[in-house]
Order: C-alpha cells, then sequence, then structure tokens
C-alpha cells in the first residue's frame, strides 16, 4: 500500500517539510533508506545518517536543526520516537487484518463466536467457548472447553489454551504459547514415588496483555493463575501454578517464577531470573538479569542483583571486590611467602 507524506503526517498530528505529495510504500532504518521508505530520526546519534539517507520521508522533533543539507523531505512531530510507534503499530495492523473463516477447521455447537472474527486453517475451538468481536485466532490454534477470550485479542499459530482459562480484551498471544497445562504439582510417597496432585483451578489473563512465543503459564492447583492488566511476557517464560503478576510488570526471556509468587505492579525483571516460589514482590522493583530471588522483596521500588541477589549498591561494590580477587590473592601469597622468611630468620 502507498501513502503520501501529508497522509501521514496527518495520521500523526504532524506538518510535512519539502513535498507532502511524495510516495511512502514501506518502513526502514534511517540508515538504510531507500526511495519511498519513510524512516525516523529520534536519538541524536543517529543524526549523521539523516545527511545521507536515501529514504524518502523521515520522522523528525519540532526543534531538529540540521547541520548540513537533507535531501529527505521532513515530517516535523514532537516526540519522533513516539510518532514512529504509532506508525508501525498503524501498519502492523493493516498486516495482520485478516477476517473470515478458513477450512478446515472445528467449532463446538455450543460455542459463541463474536462479529468479524479471523479463525485460521486447522483452529479448534471447544464447548462452551466465548469468543469476542474481532478476535483472530490463527492456524492451529486450540480453544479448550469454557475459554473466554476478550474483543479485539490476537491469537498466533500454534498457541494452545486449555479449558476454563479466561483471556481478556485487546491481548496479543504469540506463535507456541501454552496456557493452562497442568502446574508442577506432586506429593512424595513412603516408596519413593511421586503422586500427581490434579490441578483443578484456571488462569486468568486481563487486558491489554502480551505474551511472547513459546512461553507457559501453568493452571492453578486451587484458584487461579494471574496475569494482570497490561503485563508484558518475553519469550520463553515459566509462569507456575498460583503465581499472581501485577498490572504493567514487565519481564524479560527465560526468567522462570516458581508457585505462588505474588509480583507487584509496574516491576521490571530482565533475563534469565530466577524467582522461588511463595515469595512476594513490592510494587516497582527492578531485578537484573541473571539474578537467583530467594527472598521476599518488600521495600518498593528496590533494585537487586546478584544470585543470590541483594540490592544493587551493595552488589556493585561487592563485584568491585570480585574483580580484585586475582590481585588480592597474589598479595596474600606473597605475604605468606614474607611470613614464611620471617619465621626462617627468627628460628635461625
Amino acid at each position: 500500500m502507498e501513502f503520501t507524506a501529508q497522509q501521514i503526517a496527518d495520521l500523526l498530528g504532524g506538518r510535512v517539510e519539502g513535498n507532502p505529495e511524495v510516495k511512502i510504500s514501506r518502513l526502514s532504518k534511517i540508515e538504510e533508506g531507500q526511495p519511498g521508505s519513510l524512516s525516523f530520526l529520534a536519538n541524536p546519534k543517529y543524526e549523521e545518517h539523516i545527511y545521507r539517507t536515501q529514504a524518502s520521508v523521515v520522522i523528525v522533533a519540532e526543534s531538529f536543526v540540521p547541520e548540513q543539507p537533507v535531501q529527505a523531505n521532513l515530517i516535523r512531530v514532537s516526540n519522533p520516537y513516539k510518532s514512529f510507534a504509532v506508525l508501525l503499530e498503524t501498519y502492523n495492523k493493516i498486516n495482520i487484518g485478516k477476517s473470515g473463516r478458513e477450512q478446515p477447521h472445528y467449532i463446538a455447537a455450543t460455542a459463541e463466536i463474536g462479529e468479524n472474527p479471523y479463525i485460521g486453517a486447522f483452529v479448534y475451538i471447544g464447548e462452551n467457548a466465548r469468543i469476542g468481536r474481532d478476535v483472530k485466532l490463527y492456524p492451529g490454534v486450540y480453544i479448550g472447553d469454557n475459554v473466554q477470550i476478550g474483543d479485539n485479542t490476537i491469537i498466533y499459530p500454534g498457541v494452545k489454551v486449555y479449558s476454563e482459562t479466561s483471556i481478556g480484551k485487546d491481548c496479543r498471544i504469540h506463535a507456541g504459547v501454552i496456557i493452562g497445562a497442568d502446574g508442577f504439582g506432586f506429593a512424595p510417597q513412603d516408596d519413593t514415588n511421586y503422586l500427581k496432585v490434579a490441578q483443578i483451578g484456571n488462569v486468568i489473563i486481563e487486558d491489554h496483555v502480551e505474551i511472547g512465543s513459546n512461553t507457559t503459564i501453568d493452571r492453578a492447583t486451587l484458584g487461579s493463575t494471574i496475569i494482570r492488566k497490561g503485563v508484558k511476557l518475553d519469550n520463553l517464560i515459566q509462569i507456575a501454578h498460583n503465581v499472581e503478576i501485577g498490572e504493567h510488570t514487565v519481564i524479560a526471556a527465560q526468567t522462570g517464577v516458581a508457585g505462588s509468587t505474588k509480583i507487584g505492579r509496574f516491576c521490571m525483571i530482565g533475563g534469565q531470573v530466577g524467582i522461588i516460589g511463595h515469595l512476594t514482590i513490592a510494587d516497582k522493583v527492578k531485578i537484573a538479569a541473571q539474578s537467583g530471588v530467594g527472598a521476599s522483596i518488600l521495600n518498593e521500588g528496590e533494585i537487586i542483583q546478584g544470585s543470590p541477589a541483594f540490592g544493587i549498591g551493595e552488589y556493585k561494590k561487592a563485584y568491585i571486590g570480585f574483580r580484585k580477587l586475582p590481585e588480592l590473592q597474589a598479595k596474600l601469597e606473597e605475604l605468606e611467602k614474607l611470613m614464611k622468611e620471617i619465621q626462617e630468620l627468627n628460628n635461625g
């Protein structure tokens, strides 16, 4: 699809500096811009590229003052990064704007499907499922019995949603996600075997949640595993049974959260973090990548790092000492040698 610079400026509430009728058919990074593409300049470190780019249009700040001639047409906005994000989202909606029902698929007679769905090939929708308006289910999606999915939610190929799960509005669930599989519950027996504990709870995912590819969220033993409004989960994350994640918390890839841990609102958790079960983590806590969390974090806004994790300030001090260990070891060996020489002199 093609758009003029003026159409894009109107969408973003910006103004064109140059030719308002120039045509744009794709988006690009500023250093890779070609004729017919649109890019943006938000970080001053990339300013050098605007003087060489072949992009037809570049989004810039109102305050941008070029130091050299710029060949590209400009769209001036108050916040280039935010404006480009709006443009990307608009472009993405056009690309994913599928509708209709592909064959073959299966919809149980008791299921209810809202208006304007997209149901891809080999989708399965179970008994008493409730699917909202404008929901998109890509090929190979499994929706179990009694599942509820809110309006405008997109579920990408190969996602499996087990029975009783509730998913809110405007969610995005990427390929390979599994929601509602059994929690890891086994009771040790006298014969050293393990008895499986039935997992009869469910998973609740509130509105505006995004879940990355191949993430797994286990159903509760009793009650619910809960992902609150606005949470963003990266790829390859494990959320165990009865975990609760507070509103607008973000978690990076390869993190694992063990059962019954409660994570607060607006937290930021780095990649490869491990969190043991039955902990409480306060609001606005930040946990650095590869940290191991073995105790509750009760102070709002605390920043921790390490394994086991502790306060970021103390961690940095300790790390300075850790880096000096070879030097300290050499000094210790030198002192031991000196002490031995002194002892030999005293004994002589």
